[in-house]
């Protein structure tokens, strides 16, 4: 398995990530944003957490147009696994990769701790190494985390699971640390294989991190 990690300019955990899926003997490579192309071969793209352009107009709205993106999408059209972690996920919402929208956490304070997760569904390879219900532990950390998609879309997204994951505390009862819809924490698209959540679990892979649920979660991608 290969694994690309792209870099805009502000990203900032492309090597925690680098270094999460060298843990679990996966080959990685970092993609500038500039690149036309993705690496040959690959099985997974990731798009790692940061401030792409400094999150200037809106987090993601910039790096949406950077020539990496093309590729992608292309990419994702084709079916390959695309993985978007926390300004990951919010560059594959604006660039209409995911469905919905980001808004500022309803506190209008920026969140860093670590936070309980709820797995609602696993039918799908990002989770399928967790069990349905189960409460992960994952740190999150961002401004912008307050997802937002219509009802209708929402109930749509629902019956199609594509609903991931919920936040929640360590009882599995709802916890919602910036205003999200539902508690969202995490999708996916309708063929599921373009995921997107706000917690990071590359920050979750060691004991001496506080947590290991995060390779838990990433190895769903080995098979």
């Amino acid at each position: 398995m290969k694994v690309a990690i792209v870099r805009f300019p502000g990203t900032n955990c492309e090597f925690d990530t680098e270094y999460a899926f060298n843990l679990i003997g996966v080959k990685s490579e970092i993609v500038w944003h500039k690149s036309q192309d993705l690496p040959k071969d690959i099985d997974l793209v990731v798009i790692p957490g940061g401030f792409s352009y400094g999150d200037y107009l809106r987090s993601g709205a910039i790096a949406r147009f950077s020539p990496i993106m093309k590729a992608v999408k292309e990419f994702a059209n084709r079916g390959g696994y695309v993985l978007g972690i926390c300004n990951g996920f919010q560059i594959l919402l604006e660039s209409h990769l995911l469905p919905g929208a980001m808004k500022r956490n309803e506190n209008l304070t920026f969140i860093s701790k670590f936070q309980y997760i709820k797995v609602l569904n696993n039918n799908n390879k990002f989770l399928s190494k967790t069990k349905k219900g189960e409460i992960l532990n994952i740190p999150i950390a961002h401004a912008e985390g307050n997802y937002f998609v219509g009802s209708d879309k929402l109930k749509k997204m629902y019956d199609k699971e594509q609903i991931l994951l919920q936040y929640c505390n360590i009882d599995g009862e709802i916890e919602n640390p910036n205003g999200s819809i539902d508690a969202i924490a995490g999708i996916c698209n309708e063929n599921r294989n373009v995921f997107g959540l706000m917690p990071h679990p590359e920050r979750a892979c060691e004991k001496i991190l506080g947590s290991e649920d995060g390779i838990k979660m990433i190895k769903g991608f080995i098979d």
